[in-house]
């Protein structure tokens, strides 16, 4: 039977549909023993076997934690198989290029992968491509982005300039007070995030409205600290900007140790169950959501296609931002915490 695929814009998980996926997986299975095992090595009867590489910055963030159970969801329904791997940490251009090559070595059809090094990943990306291998970037563009066969990615650049644009209009009438938490020295996405929040909030980087910042590799404990040392600069501070929201929950943190959460407006990007959950509670006004359900499954349908068809993605496809907050402003659109706990990840 010819299966077409098509690519799917799934942005939720598919919980309510689980069991009948696991259904069809297994007739599927069955089929293909009934019929000796796959038809032939052109595909396009569907059931060719196909194995996909994943390779995440890190194993435990929740943001690739869900990334990995939809990419796992995605190639069960696709009747692949998905082999995962990643980095010991955000940064781990040596793990990730260890991680490339052993997918290399087993032969896989499609290599997906969150880039740590956007640079230092190149050499790896290029060889696996020179034996065949579609490689697609999810999350993260490599740089040059052609580097990669395609990317399906937040546009990371306008989920600061969301949150920058929320910020300032939360603000009012009031003269900005920023303190900057920043992710990872010489990371791309940090590096758009921190640009797109300076345009939103209409400031440049040397504004005198930015009163301390801090890197924080995106890590909670490192983000509560690096607020404790600001506040001891000054505690007069009413908007922070955040890389992610285990960020904004260290900040969160720090400042009402200090009794100053109410006075400061704290933005965040994520989109994860918990950092609704904390836009809901107050502990920050908003969140800018991004989608890695979405992301994987058109990674995963990618590749089968690209097997099974010979379709070949190429450029750069937005996966989607959406602001998320409970204290909408004039002139931004967003979507309120129901919406956001429907629709979060993690």
């Amino acid at each position: 039977m010819a299966h077409h695929h098509t690519v799917r814009k799934r942005s939720r998980p598919r919980h309510p549909r689980q069991g009948a996926t696991l259904l069809l997986v297994g007739a599927l299975l069955l089929g293909a023993a009934a019929c000796g095992g796959n038809q032939d090595s052109t595909g396009g009867d569907g059931t060719q076997k196909v194995t996909v590489g994943l390779v995440t910055k890190t194993e435990t963030n929740p943001f690739f934690v869900s990334l990995r159970k939809a990419a796992a969801a995605a190639a069960k329904e696709d009747n692949a198989e998905l082999i995962a791997l990643s980095g010991k940490f955000d940064g781990d251009n040596e793990g990730q290029v260890a991680a490339v090559e052993s997918l290399i070595a087993r032969h896989v059809d499609g290599i997906l992968i969150t880039p740590s090094n956007t640079t230092g990943i190149l050499g790896a990306i290029a060889e696996a491509r020179r034996q065949g291998i579609l490689v697609i970037a999810l999350d993260t563009a490599t740089d040059p982005e052609d580097a990669a066969d395609a990317t399906y990615a937040t546009d990371n650049f306008k989920a600061g300039r969301l949150q920058g644009a929320y910020v300032r209009a939360a603000l009012a009438d009031r003269d900005p007070k920023l303190f900057m938490l920043d992710g990872t020295e010489g990371s791309t996405v940090s590096q758009q995030r921190h640009d797109g929040f300076l345009s939103g909030f209409r400031i440049k980087n040397d504004s005198p409205v930015i009163l301390g910042r801090a890197i924080t590799n995106g890590d909670r404990n490192r983000a509560q600290a690096a607020m404790e040392n600001l506040l001891q600069r000054t505690s007069d501070v009413n908007s922070v900007y955040t890389i992610n929201e285990p960020v904004a929950d260290g900040a969160y943190t720090a400042l009402a140790a200090r009794g100053l959460s109410r006075q400061v407006t704290i933005g965040s990007i994520d989109g994860g169950c918990d950092g609704v959950r904390d836009v809901r509670a107050g502990k920050y006004a908003a969140t800018v959501m991004q989608f890695p359900v979405r992301m994987a499954d058109l990674g995963v349908a990618a590749v089968t296609d690209f097997v099974r068809d010979g379709k070949k993605p190429s450029g750069f496809t937005d996966t989607g931002t959406e602001l998320i907050t409970d204290k909408p402003v004039r002139g931004l659109a967003s979507q309120n915490t129901d919406w956001g706990l429907q629709r979060c990840w993690g």
